[in-house]
């Protein structure tokens, strides 16, 4: 399978950037079922069960982090025993068992990935929560549950892969109960994001190849695409500005790595690894092509860490969002 989804990879690579955009956009289940398949076991193995950015207090653990910022999300959605959401793009579930936990809420996740449900399960059934929470293979741009199904819809760092933000905000609002929200963290372009600067064009293009999305929006669009579909916008701000001094979210890709707790996503454990792939794949421990999607993650790094420090680009443009209690009124 490593060989199939690299050769797919390297084409979308060899393309022109408008052409391998707009690839990404009509080979939509085939390019983001074959990138998850492909990165997950990279994503663990850097980023432990959480495959998402958090910004930290000068004395916080990078697991600490992402956990509050997992809690805050379950919260504002007031998610409690007797509550059902919904987890859009899941994973391998870690924010989704990490928000059961917190809550009390029971959680279905849903995601392209057979590899990822497969993981995500084991590892729920290994913490004792298979009972709360349930994990489905399916596309979320179109899933099969029921209309009004569930109490709250949250996605955290996933619906940036969509290639149509109305169709997966529009999927949201119709498999909410009326006045139950949907939140997310969002990947946006910041205002000063410049596409008249080669840099930021070539730095866009690399977190939409390396991160397997079809476009990166701006925040106006975002919110343009969720009153589209009949949202009423409760709140929408971006965190990564709001964060006070400490540690910033894109630090564990930019920093030394001379600490454990982050050696392996920082610039110097990201080199350690690559070289130790490039040797099992010599040795042919390792699949064919392997190779090629390390280089492809370390491109996507460098231009998370680069274009965080440059403020061009957030991973956490917060949005909430509540479905009315009936159509065209609260």
């Amino acid at each position: 399978m490593t060989a199939t989804i690299s050769g797919f990879l390297r084409g979308a690579i060899d393309d022109g950037d408008v052409e391998a955009r707009e690839r990404r956009k009509s080979e939509y289940q085939n390019f983001v079922k074959l990138y998850f398949d492909l990165v997950t076991d990279f994503y663990e193995y850097g980023w432990n069960r959480s495959f998402h950015f958090a910004s930290r207090a000068g004395n916080e653990s990078l697991a600490a982090s992402l956990a509050r910022h997992e809690h805050y999300l379950a919260h504002m959605l007031s998610l409690r025993p007797g509550k059902v959401a919904l987890d859009l793009g899941c994973g391998i579930g870690g924010p989704l068992r990490q928000m059961v936990r917190f809550s009390g809420a029971r959680i279905v996740g849903v995601s392209i990935s057979g590899y990822q449900i497969e993981r995500a399960r084991k590892q729920t059934e290994e913490a004792g929560l298979s009972h709360m929470a349930e994990y489905v293979e399916c596309d979320f741009m179109k899933m099969d549950f029921p209309d009004a199904s569930f109490d709250a819809v949250f996605s955290i760092e996933t619906t940036c892969c969509a290639p149509d933000k109305v169709g997966i905000f529009g999927e949201a609002f119709r498999l909410l109960k009326p006045g139950g929200c949907f939140g997310a963290y969002e990947y946006c372009l910041t205002d000063r994001f410049d596409s008249q600067d080669p840099q930021h064009l070539r730095l866009k293009a690399d977190l939409e190849l390396g991160g397997g999305l079809p476009d990166i929006a701006y925040p106006r669009e975002v919110d343009d695409a969720l009153r589209a579909v009949g949202f009423e916008l409760l709140e929408a701000r971006d965190l990564a500005a709001e964060e006070p001094s400490g540690i910033p979210w894109y630090e564990p890709l930019a920093g030394s790595g001379m600490s454990l707790a982050n050696f392996r996503s920082s610039r110097f454990g990201r080199v350690v690894t690559h070289g130790s792939v490039w040797t099992l794949e010599r040795l042919r421990i390792v699949p064919q092509g392997t190779l090629r999607v390390s280089k492809l993650l370390n491109m996507a790094a460098a231009a998370f860490a680069k274009s965080g420090q440059l403020g061009i680009f957030t991973p956490m443009y917060f949005v909430l969002a509540r479905k009315p209690e009936r159509p065209g009124g609260t």
